[in-house]
């Protein structure tokens, strides 16, 4: 597959987009403020109901009674019971922050055994754990399942997407909550920059400071600015919606080029430079074709005579007429893709032109291939 003139200059444009002057953004879309996040829960369940399509493991079995003893059933010992119509499953959640006990968050449920398919199921409840070990949530409710498995009695099989892992919409009710530094009180907020950036993180300070007073704010690093802050939570909140729709000139980004060489697709931003550099981008083809001699006895040959095939190979070997071409200095986005399309690379000969440019010292941008 080589690089279109088309699709090369439709990734130039998209990046040329991207690589306009410096521009405004809300602080809210390019900082968070520190210890008010989300926190990770798991939890272990059980989901039943199922049409057969449930766990064969032992574990699956101790599971269920374990929960039938805490019910009060208690079955008789050494006995296995091998419901087919339960799945052992683990559960996973988002704690968002600032949630309090009785709101409800999705959870997804996967299995861990070796069900079939969760389609049909219903989970019992179960308590979500954070890091700590303590239960930030309970679980409960019937799964939506995207996928879906069918089986032949020939042995053929269909499956589409993933039929053991599904979600419940609002399945868990929260019932604790965690502390954030932003409900524990303090005079100041810390603002943490989603990309480590000197220059924003300094003109975040000069737009905080010529809105709300000098020395209202301070850059700690390149990604964190410390803010001084009401004391008060009410006042808190008000002057946390204030920053955060602050606007803000972010800087432009690192010079980065970036390679898809499956589709390729190849993105390069406004600041990529070349340095002098002289570029030969050969293609060098072998073509072997084979060519069979049969040779056929004749008549008078007598009993013993056999036919015979003789091997013959015609192997060609072809460059094409590609020459040098030079980056000269300060090239343009537009003269490298043209460079490029000229010669006719394709992906992977794309990103050898490339690393050898970066290993010349004549690219000045990060290089990502993925």
């Amino acid at each position: 597959m080589k690089f279109s003139s088309t699709q090369l200059t439709g990734s130039l444009l998209l990046a040329m987009m991207f690589a306009a002057p410096a521009y405004a953004e809300r602080i809210k879309d390019m900082a968070s403020i520190a210890g008010v996040r989300s926190n990770q829960l798991v939890g272990y369940g059980l989901v039943v109901g199922l049409d057969r399509s449930g766990d064969k493991t032992r574990f699956t079995g101790q599971s269920m009674r374990n929960m039938l003893a805490q019910l009060g059933v208690l079955l008789p010992p050494g006995l296995d019971p091998k419901s087919r119509n339960i799945a052992a499953v683990a559960i996973s959640a988002d704690l968002p922050p600032f949630a309090k006990p009785g709101q409800k968050i999705d959870v997804t449920v996967s299995s861990v055994g070796d069900a079939k398919s969760l389609r049909g199921g219903t989970l019992l409840m179960s308590p979500l754990k954070g890091a700590d070990g303590s239960v930030y949530a309970v679980a409960q409710g019937n799964l939506v399942v995207g996928g879906l498995s069918a089986n032949g009695n020939d042995g053929s099989k269909i499956t589409v997407n993933n039929p053991s892992v599904g979600r419940i919409p609002g399945g868990a009710n929260v019932e604790r909550t965690v502390p954030t530094p932003f409900a524990q009180g303090g005079n100041e907020l810390i603002f943490n920059l989603h990309e480590a950036d000197f220059m924003t993180a300094s003109r975040m300070v000069e737009t905080i400071n010529k809105q709300l007073g000098p020395n209202t704010a301070r850059a700690i690093d390149a990604s964190s600015v410390r803010v001084n802050a009401p004391a008060d939570p009410g006042q808190r909140v008000s002057f946390a919606a204030v920053v955060e729709n602050m606007q803000v000139d972010a800087d432009e980004a690192p010079a980065k080029i970036i390679v898809n060489s499956r589709s390729g697709t190849v993105v390069i931003n406004g600041k990529v430079t070349v340095r002098p550099a002289a570029v030969s981008h050969g293609s060098l083809t072998v073509t072997i074709n084979e060519n069979p001699q049969v040779s056929q006895p004749n008549a008078f040959s007598g009993p013993g005579a056999q036919t015979t095939v003789t091997p013959k190979s015609e192997i060609k070997v072809s460059e094409g007429n590609n020459h040098m071409f030079v980056f000269n200095p300060g090239v343009s986005l537009d003269e490298i893709v043209r460079s490029v399309n000229n010669v006719g690379a394709g992906p992977s000969d794309l990103v050898a032109i490339l690393e050898a440019l970066k290993s010349a010292g004549a690219l000045r941008a990060e290089l990502i291939v993925i």
